[in-house]
């Protein structure tokens, strides 16, 4: 298998390879097509969503070639002396193509200094420089650099769409995913197209050409919780049970078990008992995400009717998953919830 990173493997080589951000694919295609160039263009989004691979992208469609294309990483040239360098070269005039496509990326690493400098030369740019900004923090952009440039917004993509091209790529690599490997992959990727890849890499390096890779496989080759905590905390709710729902929540963390994953996993296990109930059309399409023995289990949690198993359970997991971000002790987010959600009428 290739040593190759899949995400650079598979970067993207036209517009049209791009995923999950056709909002912004088909304003630049429509604007470039019509010569309608912007001498600055702003991307923004979440880390690994695709800003520096349209970046490229866009120098690509303006015609200009690796000679004039300069990329510039401002977390490590960040001082107004790499600017200042910076406004001289965009002076002189291309090698061999019509523009010169400044590439900055983390943009918002910039210091103030370096920011005015910036702010000079994109208010009066030459007519052969265009500028793509990049950054993952568009807050710490000053107003001043944002009201000069085209700005394009990327989205988080969902974990559907991951699942989806995990297993397009595996395939590609020649391995097949079993029904949850993909979806459990995509969701450790945690909406980044690059960190996806890069786990799907690690499961990969692990396994040879035409075999098959099953969640168990995954989760053993990722550190990633077992199916067995997330049956075990759905059981708990199901049965109202809140002292085996605090124990299962001490027995994943003594096994060092990611508690924000394990919430997660449960809310999107959770998720997938409240569309069997209210459109139960959907049980093929959650067979496929899950496999048929998760299904069944799913299936067997609704037969019991619980008033636990519920969309206001959900809507407390989804508060206990943000309070995760804060809190210094990961599972007090989620005994909380369970104290809450159980604490009265809960078996002890």
């Amino acid at each position: 298998m290739s040593q190759l990173a899949l995400y650079r493997k598979y970067r993207p080589e036209t517009f049209e390879d791009v995923v999950g951000q056709e909002h912004i694919v088909k304003v630049l295609q429509a604007s470039l097509a019509s010569g309608k160039v912007s001498h600055a263009y702003l991307l923004t989004g979440s880390r690994g969503t695709g800003k520096t691979t349209v970046a490229r992208l866009i120098a690509k469609a303006l015609g200009t070639s690796a000679n004039d294309i300069y990329e510039m990483d401002a977390a490590s040239n960040r001082g107004i002396d790499d600017i200042r360098e910076l406004r001289e070269n965009v002076r002189t005039l291309p090698f061999d193509s019509k523009y010169k496509v400044y590439i900055i990326d983390e943009v918002h690493m910039l210091t103030k200094e370096a920011f005015n400098a910036l702010l000079k030369t994109l208010e009066e740019p030459p007519a052969h420089v265009i500028f793509v900004l990049a950054t993952t923090e568009l807050e710490k952009v000053p107003d001043t650099i944002i009201s000069r440039c085209q700005t394009f917004t990327f989205k988080k993509p969902s974990e559907t769409l991951l699942a989806t091209v995990v297993a397009s790529t595996a395939k590609r690599e020649g391995v097949t995913l079993e029904a949850g490997a993909s979806e459990l992959i995509a969701l450790l990727g945690e909406g980044s197209f690059r960190d996806t890849l890069s786990i799907l890499q690690k499961v990969l390096s692990q396994k040879e050409n035409g075999s098959t890779i099953t969640r168990t496989q995954v989760e053993e080759l990722t550190g990633a919780p077992t199916m067995e905590f997330i049956k075990e905390l759905l059981q708990a709710l199901s049965d109202k049970s809140l002292a085996n729902g605090l124990a299962s929540i001490e027995r994943a963390s003594a096994q060092n078990a990611d508690m924000r994953i394990v919430l997660k996993l449960v809310i999107v296990y959770l998720r997938y008992i409240l569309l069997l109930r209210y459109a139960p059309e959907m049980k093929d399409i959650i067979r496929e995400r899950v496999g048929e023995t998760e299904l069944q289990f799913l299936k067997e949690l609704l037969k019991t009717k619980s008033d636990a198993l519920s969309s206001k359970t959900l809507a407390r997991l989804l508060d206990a998953y943000q309070a995760m971000r804060v809190a210094f002790i990961p599972e007090v987010p989620l005994e909380l919830a369970l104290i809450d959600i159980l604490g009265q009428n809960g078996k002890a």
